[in-house]
């Protein structure tokens, strides 16, 4: 609750300019540090750019291939073979139905000799 003879209003407009240029600056200054940073960084990928494309030039050959170049079309391969992922499989549909009883006389185990039930 107010105080008599006081005003309930919010920060004053002088509070507000102040915090304006208080974040303006924390901005510029943030800025200014990343900008910075990435001077450094690009002036060092340029750098090192530079030396790889300078030095490329006194690299070593590579050994010669072993074998026939796999860039020529006409060299001489392994034949290419087929082997299906799905040769032994069988399709066991559609069947027609049997009994019962042959299901179960064909699954039954075969009994024993000399043990009757």
């Amino acid at each position: 609750m107010p105080v008599p003879g006081t005003c309930a209003r919010g920060p004053s407009s002088v509070q507000g300019i102040f915090m304006s240029a208080q974040i303006g600056a924390t901005v510029a200054t943030v800025g200014w540090v990343v900008r910075g940073i990435f001077r450094k960084k690009l002036g060092t990928f340029a750098g090192v750019a530079l030396a790889v494309m300078t030095l490329g030039g006194c690299a070593v050959p590579l050994a010669p291939l072993v074998g026939t170049d796999p860039a020529d079309p006409g060299a001489k391969v392994a034949g290419v073979g087929y082997r299906s992922t799905i040769a032994p499989y069988a399709s066991l549909r559609p069947t027609t139905p049997s009994s019962w009883k042959e299901q179960n006389q064909s699954v039954t185990p075969s009994p024993k000799s000399g043990h009757e039930h």
